[in-house]
């Protein structure tokens, strides 16, 4: 099917088919569901099976652990808010996080954590959305005091199931220094999670629940949420973390009675929802759309251009930069895009295949997405593979590599 110049190419589509089964023939890749939209047209893969020794086949709607890939669907609860004037971009965030007022920061990155000076300002809601706020997964400073407080205090905890209870957890940040002054250097991650809590704070509603009620149930995106039903948990594959050095295949997370079985005590904006293909191409496609969900305005259109746009500095978009190379195994250039929107990267520069503008994220469990406005395009990639080892994100990269060439206009 082609319908002129708006969707794919027969050849493309057979490449892409081709490309994917290769990975999942391997058996490094036990399976994986791709969706790719254009101008009417979708096209879906589910190759493989659910497990790495066979088990069921995987299917259109095979639930996945999206991992960091949920960045870009909590940050749309931000959004709203500030569409309602119930936020604004440069408020001061210690009425709603009193935790993390009078901050100090530390003398260098390396510190022992009580060598600080104050901070020069106070956070703000802009820090926050721009990742900026002064203390993130920062991958050159593994090692650091800081960095040891931030995985001992189950800040950033290996299972979702560590986290503990939101409040708790803002009390455990509160009491540790920034890493950076407010607004001065992009860092990962953190900043997804306080944004959570902001929202439940500001609405009075728990994150996951006004989530649900503004962003998630207009879209109809009924398999998106941060845990997975006992009637559904038959469609969750396990998920593995691959033994770097032997590649034999470790659970992560089982389904049943896994991470993912339970309403999990801290909803995680940064890592913790599921979803299937179609859910996350609902989100994407509204996100194309300019805010629209068919008739339905979910959030306004300069909304979706300031969450798309890159908000980084020369000098922030540097050490953005040094993360992606320097963890070149992980991002096969899926990292090098320059840029960082809100919950997003934003492509600024051509380092691949796909042009400027391209926006969206990937995942540690082995997921990808991303929408390009200027080929009106939407990409998901879906494996239950993580990021232990090199093979999900080489799927991925050759996924992105693939879609390209089958927009043959």
């Amino acid at each position: 099917m082609h319908t002129g110049n708006k969707g794919f190419s027969e050849a493309g589509l057979r490449r892409l088919h081709d490309v994917l089964a290769r990975h999942v023939e391997s058996k490094k890749i036990p399976g994986l569901v791709a969706l790719i939209s254009r101008g009417g047209q979708t096209h879906v893969e589910a190759l493989g099976t659910m497990r790495h020794d066979g088990g069921p086949a995987m299917a259109r709607d095979t639930i996945f652990r999206l991992a960091s890939a949920s960045k870009p669907v909590t940050m749309a609860a931000t959004m709203v808010l500030l569409d309602e004037c119930r936020l604004r971009l440069d408020d001061l965030i210690e009425q709603w996080l009193p935790e993390l007022a009078d901050r100090r920061v530390l003398t260098s990155v390396d510190a022992p954590l009580d060598n600080t000076v104050p901070a020069r300002r106070p956070i703000t809601v802009r820090d926050l959305l721009t990742s900026t706020f002064g203390l993130g997964m920062d991958m050159t400073a593994l090692g650091t005091p800081l960095m040891g407080a931030i995985f001992e205090q189950a800040i950033f905890p290996a299972r979702m199931t560590d986290y503990p209870e939101p409040d708790e957890w803002m009390r455990r940040l509160g009491q540790l220094p920034l890493m950076y002054q407010p607004g001065e250097r992009w860092q990962y991650h953190i900043s997804h999670d306080v944004l959570g809590i902001l929202v439940a704070r500001v609405t009075g509603q728990s994150f996951g629940t006004f989530l649900r009620e503004r962003i998630l149930d207009p879209l109809g995106m009924k398999d998106t949420g941060f845990h997975v039903s006992a009637r559904d948990v038959d469609r969750l594959p396990p998920s593995y973390a691959p033994d770097a050095q032997t590649g034999e295949f470790i659970v992560w997370d089982e389904a049943d009675g896994g991470q993912y079985s339970q309403p999990p005590a801290f909803q995680s904006g940064g890592s913790g929802l599921v979803t299937t293909v179609d859910d996350y191409h609902t989100y994407f496609r509204m996100l194309l759309n300019g805010g629209m969900h068919g008739t339905e305005r979910i959030l306004s259109r300069p909304a979706v251009a300031l969450m798309t746009t890159n908000h980084l500095t020369p000098e922030q978009k540097a050490a953005r930069d040094a993360m992606a190379r320097n963890n070149v195994h992980l991002s096969f250039g899926q990292g090098q895009h320059g840029g960082w929107g809100f919950g997003m990267a934003v492509r600024t520069y051509r380092g691949d295949y796909a042009p400027i503008g391209q926006f969206g994220w990937d995942g540690g469990m082995g997921t990808s997405a991303y929408a390009d406005p200027h080929n009106q395009l939407a990409g998901i990639l879906l494996t239950q593979v993580g990021m232990s080892v090199p093979d999900p994100a080489r799927a991925i990269h050759d996924f992105w590599t693939t879609v390209y060439q089958a927009l043959d206009d």
